[in-house]
């Protein structure tokens, strides 16, 4: 085994390896610290490191194992933390500096679960102001002229920069699906209820979802896993229940060929010619097993009704920022915020009826097929550090809480990476992760 690439095992081969004893979390670790000294400085996913910590926590991991005590199934495994996740003992500053250097006390929920599956807390990777479309100062792994995506930005950099392999990350319209989309790597936003939230920094209550950054199906399976099911502190979570065993069903065949609904939304027209000839090579590669959908009209003011809840609960959460240091706001952010202060209680009422007589229109379509495919993003990463790029083919998903994923199965004429989108019905997590590797599996017969 080279020990120069271990940073390059996914999570789920390096958590086989560590169990085995073939590994050591003390090693594995070090070679993600060495691969972060190498590719920091250009990529900047990282808004805090402490690597004596770090490996602290892997040798820690390691005595555990060699005493023969119980172990997790992510036992030993580095994962980054987005900065809008409190980790005790280490700053959370949401991107801004309005909450530069303030220390939690206490882990966020999905962060404790993690340390409960045996994972090394490797540090925070970067997100956007307040964990919102404003940039942060991360760049795109492979062209720092472009975008990375955000809020996520700095969780799906380093898992492609081969910094860690996954990394959690947030997502209230497009951060976790665009950032995976434009780095290059898996990205899995479950259903809405599924990983609660508490300790994760608030924006909006009925789009805020947790998500996982990985480089496979299987780690996103593997993570998603540990860190989901019920919790009190979380009024959204879904109610007490056995957790899906999400990795085992991933690695069962479907028991018939899955039926795929193509989805070129109302905003086709707006698609980069690559991403458009990138769709329909996969469609061409799936032929009968997927079926031309036109989405209803309805659909194309959901981005309208989205801004309204998300511009509105904006407004309430940061209201002492607002308040406080507006100053030290983005003027994008800022509007936001005021805009939202201006939204009448009866316009976001009707925002919020529509969620669900949405999902209620979905549930039809989804008797007749186990997946909707549709592209993640617009294509690849724009040029320009500005903008975190446009989440239009995210919104409506992310609005109904379904489950997306991003698989990075195309790239564009200039070599970047094109992410195509498989979103299931709201709870049906499992299955639309099998169907995932089905698809991966179509298009690698393909090449």
């Amino acid at each position: 085994m080279d020990a120069a690439r271990l940073n390059w095992l996914t999570a789920s081969e390096t958590a086989r390896l560590i169990a085995g004893g073939a590994l050591t979390s003390e090693d594995h670790v070090r070679s993600c610290l060495a691969r972060i000294e190498e590719a920091e400085s250009g990529v900047q996913a990282w808004a805090h490191l402490d690597p004596e910590f770090a490996l602290e926590q892997a040798r820690d991991a390691d005595q555990r194992r060699m005493r023969g005590l119980p172990c997790g199934p992510l036992h030993g495994v580095a994962i980054g933390i987005e900065d809008v996740f409190d980790v005790r003992g280490q700053p959370t500053g949401d991107g801004t500096l309005l909450h530069a250097g303030r220390m939690p006390r206490r882990d966020a929920t999905a962060v404790s679960r993690l340390r409960s599956a045996g994972a090394v807390i490797l540090g925070k990777t970067g997100t956007g102001e307040l964990g919102s479309g404003s940039p942060g100062k991360t760049r795109h792994p492979r062209d720092p002229e472009r975008t990375p995506g955000g809020s996520s930005s700095g969780s799906a950099a380093s898992v492609a920069a081969g910094m860690v392999p996954a990394a959690l990350g947030s997502q209230t319209d497009g951060s976790v699906i665009l950032s995976a989309s434009f780095c290059g790597v898996y990205g899995f936003k479950p259903s809405f209820g599924w990983i609660p939230r508490g300790g994760m920094l608030a924006r909006s209550r009925p789009l805020d979802q947790v998500g996982v950054l990985a480089r496979s199906l299987a780690d996103l399976a593997l993570v998603t896993e540990c860190i989901a099911g019920f919790d009190e502190g979380d009024a959204d979570t879904q109610p007490p229940r056995a957790r899906p065993p999400l990795a085992d069903i991933l690695a069962q065949e479907p028991p018939l060929p899955p039926r795929l609904a193509r989805a070129r939304t109302p905003f086709w027209g707006r698609l980069d010619a690559d991403m458009r000839a990138a769709f329909d090579e996969l469609a061409q590669a799936l032929g009968g097993h997927a079926q031309e959908l036109d989405l209803p009209e309805s659909t194309g003011q959901v981005s309208e009704w989205h801004r309204t809840l998300f511009e509105a609960d904006l407004a309430a959460s940061f209201e002492l920022e607002y308040d406080r240091g507006a100053g030290q706001l983005s003027p994008g952010l800022r509007g936001q915020i005021e805009r939202g202060r201006d939204v009448r209680a009866v316009d976001y009422r009707k925002a919020l009826d529509r969620i669900e007589r949405l999902n209620e229109g979905f549930a039809d379509l989804f008797s007749g097929f186990d997946a909707i495919v549709t592209p993640a993003a617009l294509g690849t990463a724009p040029k320009g550090k500005d903008s975190t790029g446009d989440p239009l083919l995210t919104t409506l998903w992310a609005y109904c809480g379904m489950p997306a994923l991003s698989l990075p199965l195309a790239s564009g004429d200039n070599g970047l990476p094109l992410g195509i989108q498989l979103v299931g019905a709201r709870g049906d997590d499992a299955r639309l992760l099998r169907t995932a590797r089905w698809l991966c599996a179509v298009v690698a017969a393909e090449d």
